[in-house]
């Protein structure tokens, strides 16, 4: 059974949402938290046995590219291809089964493993957050670099470990982020505990879409 989130389709930083009867513009990081509270809750709503769609998926995962951190040098966000084969009527699950067929599952460049490196970068934004949260790391280099460390950087080659670690001294300063996402420390606090309550589920839905085939999650 497909299961499509019913709002991601038109998420944008443009977005609007309606709380108490007002109107609200959205900001980019509230864009973000919007997105993945969605398809946590599709996920949540549904079971294992359902099959999240390719375009909400890739919509969420896209808005991160406006909170201005330097994503690229990490790769993370390899939406791209995964974009491409949503004309195909690909889902997450066919994506896996598409290339367990094949004997692609782990060959550079497969949806599987451009699935497996997003949901890396999901867990690293969210593990982020989480250390910009904690009082205790200063600043927002020693934040990415601690949540890089431990959610990607073992699953990386050397080439994308430099660059991400060059990457890291191009990262703002916490009051510059805030400014840049147009948000206060409260409210910034808010929407990236939103998003770290939603991505667990998320991020757990699609470890199992590789555990029931099989598949390993150390790579």
């Amino acid at each position: 059974m497909l299961v499509r989130s019913k709002n991601l389709a038109k998420s944008s930083i443009t977005s609007r949402r309606e709380e108490d009867g007002v109107d609200i513009k959205l900001t980019p990081l509230s864009a973000v938290a919007d997105a993945f509270e969605d398809l946590c809750a599709t996920v949540n709503a549904g079971s294992f046995d359902g099959d999240l769609d390719l375009t909400s998926f890739c919509d969420a995962c896209s808005l991160v590219s406006v909170l201005y951190l330097p994503w690229h040098c990490l790769q993370i966000c390899r939406v791209g291809g995964l974009k491409g084969a949503i004309k195909t009527g690909l889902t997450l699950n066919r994506i896996i089964d598409h290339d367990i067929k094949q004997g692609t599952v782990r060959t550079q460049g497969s949806l599987t493993r451009q699935l497996r490196r997003v949901r890396q970068g999901i867990d690293l934004i969210s593990t982020l957050f989480k250390n910009f949260l904690n009082s205790d790391v200063p600043s927002l280099k020693e934040a990415a670099s601690s949540a890089y460390a431990k959610t990607c950087a073992p699953y990386h080659t050397w080439a994308v470990r430099t660059a991400a670690s060059a990457g890291m001294y191009a990262l703002p300063t916490r009051e510059q982020l805030l400014v840049k996402l147009n948000e206060t420390h409260e409210s910034a606090e808010r929407e990236m505990r939103r998003f770290i309550k939603a991505s667990d589920p998320i991020i757990e839905y699609i470890d199992k879409l590789y555990t029931v085939r099989n598949i390993s999650l150390d790579w």
